[in-house]
């Protein structure tokens, strides 16, 4: 019966470290693609999103750190851009005309 208890809680510690590591990668994942996305429209929101999802992810030991890593200076690049855009034109959209 001891045993049978051990085995049970080493299942359950792998499957709970599977989890936590499968929600990192999809941190990782979610930040790149909200860096990504923000460097078009809504840098204002989707750059600290992605600064946030980003240092989640690298928190909990991810296992695409590179993809975090991208989310998290794609998150940076994106306020940048916003800090540019509200220097230049006073305003926070963009504006390709004259």
């Amino acid at each position: 019966m001891a045993l049978a208890t051990a085995l049970g809680r080493r299942s359950r510690r792998t499957t709970d470290h599977a989890k936590t590591s499968r929600e990192a990668d999809s941190l990782a994942v979610a930040s790149f693609v909200l860096g990504l996305l923000g460097l078009l429209v809504m840098n204002i929101l989707l750059g600290p999103a992605a600064i946030v999802m980003a240092s989640m992810a690298l928190a909990r030991s991810t296992a695409r750190r590179g993809r975090a890593l991208l989310g998290l200076a794609l998150g940076v690049a994106d306020l940048v851009v916003l800090a540019v855009l509200v220097t230049v034109n006073g305003t926070v959209s963009w504006s390709f005309g004259g």
